[in-house]
């Protein structure tokens, strides 16, 4: 795995960098936002993973996460955030993050998400070249109007691809059409999703339906609906195709 861990403090970056080697991942590190845009535009598509500290000189975390995501629709990023600043979370979330771990962190705790992460993301670099002839006209997940292949990671609602989903977003995406009309709580979602317990923290599946739905919007009508006081469910059945 090639990490860009993006750190002010450089003793967090060298406790971190110590554990980085051991899981044997080409770990590089920038102390600054501009130095971190700039070496992650050096190599956009050969990175596997970000790692970005929200307070950062020269250029702050947000605007950090934004121009990655520009560069990069798809690249997966956990946010590294101070355990009292919940609305950065959230607005992190909606600026493109996958994830977040909340300051002071245990390396342990990290080492964990990223492998998370990167077991879903990993997935996703799969090319439909790469795959038998016959998997790119296969969909795991079929509707009316809406049609999904876990192989290709790709979507698409009434035949227009559904664009630049990002792992968790493909993923919960996934969860959601696999059973059409059922009602899935937020805190089902975290489970099914996340692989890991988020001690209740909801905001993370609304800022990620809030992001999923824009990428929706732009290939057709809403397909993810919120059930008031319950949470979310896919329901494709009032798409018009005309």
């Amino acid at each position: 795995m090639k990490l860009l861990m993006i750190e002010d403090n450089k003793s967090v970056s060298e406790m971190m960098a110590m554990f980085f080697k051991k899981e044997k991942w080409d770990a590089h590190f920038a102390y600054d936002g501009n130095e971190a845009v700039e070496m992650f535009n050096e190599d956009v598509n050969g990175w596997d993973m970000v790692t970005l500290d929200l307070n950062l000189p020269g250029k702050d975390g947000m605007q950090v996460s934004a121009d990655i995501r520009k560069a990069s629709p798809t690249v997966p990023i956990i946010m590294l955030t101070a355990r009292d600043s919940e609305s950065d979370q959230v607005l992190g979330l909606e600026m493109g993050a996958d994830d977040y771990v909340t300051k002071p962190f245990s390396p342990i705790t990290l080492i964990a998400r990223i492998k998370a992460l990167h077991r879903r993301a990993d997935l996703s670099k799969t090319t439909p070249a790469e795959q038998p002839a016959n998997a790119v006209s296969s969909f795991d997940v079929q509707t009316d109007h809406f049609k999904l292949n876990t192989k290709t990671r790709e979507a698409y609602l009434a035949d227009k691809q559904i664009q630049d989903l990002t792992p968790k977003e493909f993923d919960l995406l996934k969860t959601l059409a696999q059973k059409p009309r059922q009602v899935f709580s937020r805190e089902q979602l975290l489970q099914l999703v996340w692989d890991y317990e988020y001690y209740g923290d909801e905001r993370t599946v609304d800022a990620h339906i809030k992001k999923l739905r824009q990428k929706i919007e732009k290939a057709g009508p809403q397909i993810i609906q919120t059930v008031w006081g319950v949470g979310y469910k896919f329901d494709d059945s009032g798409v018009d195709v005309q």
